[in-house]
């Protein structure tokens, strides 16, 4: 299957007066985005909907089209995490509690004023460390106070571990932030001492299940005060294999009866040069399909976040993407803030009309043709997509960074996950280690979708399985393009072998 001109969907989407494939200084004035945390929004109120149009962590949709920045100005933490250390100075990784430099609030403010001119998208500024926002409450509040004054149309939230949420919630309601994340990993004390050496609380550091259970019931206790603010939580869990895995189910039916909106089950990041002590001892994170089923399991009971890229403490930009070092304190600081609210107005106007016209697109294509029954039972495979934003199939093959994962079968199409990998582009070096690679991270797709694949790679992919397919469309529509020729592709092998055994 291969790409020739734009597809009608496309021209249909180009009746918002946006291009799908335009630069980053295009995209300021057509309100597209580029690369690209999150819940469907069926059955939710309308003023629900409202709450979490905009905000890319919460809604799925969102984060293609909203970007997020975060402001590290809270380097002090309460509890230790064995999953955890706070390196600074790592700018090539991406993983939460890593910055690159500390800000104080006024520098913080400056930071956002510039870049939510230089990236009018941006809809959502947290802070989520390096260390805990509310063992730093001081810092915090100011950083919410100066951009709440100059930059009211940007969503605040906050991202802690709990323990201290239940001493700040009455100010946090009281500055408008209106999204909090709390890290839940337990439920029960006994293995939250396995995940969690000390916590200090009252002036006292506690230790083992001791620790583990004073941090739990302040949880509980934070949990519902923020449902008694109307204040939305996001729940984050990390997946360790063999210690809290299989108790995740259980932390999952607490949080929604403590009232949190959702669930971002992650899994653990333990590579032993980050020198966490997981990482140090050996302890794996899980496999896709190990966290793929965990998420399946629980999303009957709860919205499920699919989308999180584990974003460090400094991340600026659409999930998916770090533009943090084009905005390091030496640079930022020389930049005269932009800011222009009915510039950014208009630019989300924008959007918003994209995410109209981009509806009806991806309601038909999951649909499919119609001419099978809604009953049948089909089979349910899975697609990787190299994109860059905005919904549609964007980037070429070798320059992806990340596989968005689509499932589709007859009836439906939806994002799963996604999976990073070392781009493929690398001027020669190291490509054949880098393709092996990255088939094995998509093994269990059957197609890979991209704007352009090169020929070396599509021998490759079809060698292991996997079928190359060149679009430029929205990535249901291509999605289901490619699976109403798998099934054609399959009845033409049934009948293929019916004849054959007939001879």
């Amino acid at each position: 299957m291969q790409a020739t001109e734009k597809t009608s969907a496309l021209d249909l989407l180009a009746k918002s007066g946006i291009n799908v494939s335009s630069t980053e200084a295009e995209k300021k004035t057509s309100g597209c985005a580029s690369s690209g945390c999150g819940t469907k929004t069926e059955g939710l109120d309308e003023r629900l909907k409202e709450r979490i149009a905009k905000h890319p962590c919460y809604s799925e949709e969102a984060h293609h089209h909203y970007a997020r920045m975060h402001v590290a100005v809270a380097p002090a933490c309460n509890i230790q995490c064995n999953y955890c250390n706070r390196k600074y100075d790592c700018a090539n990784e991406s993983r939460p509690g890593v910055v690159s430099e500390l800000l104080t609030p006024e520098e913080a403010a400056h930071k956002v004023l510039v870049i939510a001119g230089k990236i009018p998208q941006m809809s959502v500024l947290g802070i989520a460390g390096p260390g805990d926002p509310l063992a730093n409450p001081e810092k915090t509040f100011r950083t919410f106070e100066l951009i709440a004054d100059k930059a009211p149309d940007i969503k605040l939230c906050l991202s802690t571990n709990g323990l201290a949420l239940t001493d700040h919630v009455d100010r946090i309601k009281q500055l408008n932030v209106d999204h909090v994340t709390i890290t839940i990993n337990m439920v029960d004390p006994e293995i939250g001492a396995k995940i969690y050496p000390w916590v200090r609380f009252n002036r006292k550091r506690h230790t083992g299940v001791e620790a583990a259970k004073i941090l739990h019931e302040r949880q509980m206790e934070g949990l519902q005060a923020l449902k008694e603010a109307d204040i939305l939580c996001k729940v984050n869990s990390v997946m360790i294999p063999g210690i809290n895995d299989k108790h995740l189910a259980e932390v999952n039916e607490v949080i929604r009866s403590h009232g949190a909106f959702l669930h971002n089950i992650m899994p653990l990041i333990s590579a032993p040069e980050h020198g966490t002590h997981f990482g140090l001892t050996g302890q794996r994170g899980p496999t896709p399909k190990e966290l793929k089923e965990l998420q399946d399991s629980c999303s009957g009971n709860m919205n499920m976040m699919r989308h999180c890229r584990q974003c460090r403490a400094d991340a600026v930009g659409l999930l998916g993407e770090d533009r943090s070092q084009e905005f390091t304190k030496e640079k930022f600081m020389e930049m005269a803030p932009e800011y222009d609210v009915e510039v950014r107005k208009e630019v989300h106007a924008g959007i918003e009309q994209f995410k109209d016209d981009l509806k009806s697109v991806k309601a038909k294509a999951k649909r499919g043709s119609g001419d099978r029954s809604a009953t049948e039972n089909s089979p349910k495979i899975m697609v990787a997509v190299a994109t860059k934003g905005g919904g549609i199939v964007n980037q070429h093959f070798g320059h992806a960074k990340e596989f968005q994962i689509y499932e589709v079968d007859v009836n439906n199409i939806r994002f799963v996950g996604h999976r990073k990998v070392d781009h493929y582009c690398q001027s020669g070096y190291g490509e054949e280690a880098t393709l092996e690679n990255i088939i094995k991270t998509i093994s269990d797709c059957r197609a890979v979708i991209a704007s352009k694949i090169g020929s070396c790679p599509q021998t490759e992919l079809r060698a292991a399985g996997l079928e190359p397919v060149e679009a430029y469309d929205v990535i249901e529509k291509a999605a289901r393009d490619f699976y109403e020729q798998f099934l054609q592709d399959l009845e033409q092998d049934r009948l293929l072998k019916e004849q054959l055994q007939d001879l």
